[in-house]
């Protein structure tokens, strides 16, 4: 099968565009046709080997961790999927490599659900890591009717799904830290859009003198280190972006677990038309670094999607 994988950690110039073997499907995995395969920060941080010390990682190396496509074979332990159905999945093993940057991906149950009927495959595929991401963070910091949030980084991958997503879950009013290219968008979403950077904290008490009750951060840096001030007391903070510092701060850091009801559930919120997915720019297989290469200069309106 064709796939973009390395041989070595690099940049985008060490990805090969080639022949793989094919996929093995285990007892409990379903072999994937890939239709589409969305990109995020999380993979080009493994392609230059930062992970490398958290998982075990085979080379070559494909890596690829959200896809939607349509299933080719079940193992013999797996009952409620069937050969061509459509399904999504946060494709995460337990070591890295053999991924969704391929003609055919084997997905281990506990990561797939099926597709949602709304939505095309380049759409769908979006949805696992960046969804299963904002709403595990936002489960965690409970949020619930009445709450008043905050979300740093709104106009990002997972950000747009975290402002739609709190708001699903009934918060009272959402903001979204963003910069102008992305006021409109975060509108959209349905959060009140606050300029990042400096003054952020008068800008927001400015609204909200007593803070916020919750903060779900996406960016790290300056706005996490900020993020205490900006909450009422007895607030809650979670993060996915910096362990150390966000439980100094008192909060939550979060990484983002495969979870099929999870999944099953953003689906649902797709196809009742809750959850909206903006997609900035698709890439062939072939252009596979070109696609990292956009993506790790930030800054996108909507994800990045490979078409296989």
């Amino acid at each position: 099968m064709r796939a973009a994988f390395i041989d070595s950690y690099g940049g985008p110039e060490n990805i090969t565009i080639g022949e793989q073997p094919p996929p093995k499907v285990g007892p409990d995995s379903v072999l994937v046709t890939v239709a589409a395969a969305s990109l995020n920060p999380v993979d080009y941080m493994i392609l230059r080997g930062y992970l490398d010390g958290g998982f075990p990682t085979a080379f070559p190396l494909v890596t690829g961790w959200d896809v939607a496509g349509e299933v080719a074979a079940v193992g013999p332990a797996v009952t409620d999927y069937e050969i061509g159905q459509q399904v999504i999945a946060y494709a995460r093993k337990d070591y890295i490599g053999d991924g969704s940057w391929a003609e055919q991906v084997a997905v281990p149950y506990r990561c797939l659900a099926p597709a949602p009927t709304k939505l095309d495959a380049v759409h769908a595929s979006c949805l696992p890591l960046a969804g299963l991401t904002a709403l595990q963070g936002l489960l965690t910091l409970r949020v619930d009717e009445d709450d008043t949030v905050l979300i740093h980084n709104a106009g990002g991958g997972v950000g747009m799904f975290a402002v739609q997503l709190a708001k699903i879950l009934g918060a009272a009013t959402v903001y979204g830290t963003c910069g102008d290219a992305n006021r409109s968008r975060v509108e959209g979403y349905g959060a009140v859009p606050l300029k990042y950077g400096d003054g952020l904290a008068e800008r927001l008490r400015a609204r909200e003198p007593a803070g916020v009750d919750a903060i779900f951060d996406c960016v790290g840096g300056d706005a996490l280190e900020a993020s205490p001030q900006l909450l009422r007391p007895g607030g809650r903070l979670a993060s996915i972006t910096d362990p150390e510092t966000v439980k100094k701060l008192g909060g939550t850091y979060c990484f983002v677990r495969p979870d099929t009801t999870e999944l099953r559930r953003l689906a649902a919120y797709a196809d009742s038309g809750q959850l909206r997915v903006d997609v900035q720019e698709t890439f062939p297989l072939e252009n596979t670094a070109d696609a990292v290469r956009l993506a790790e200069q930030g800054h996108t309106q909507g994800k990045l999607v490979l078409t296989i």
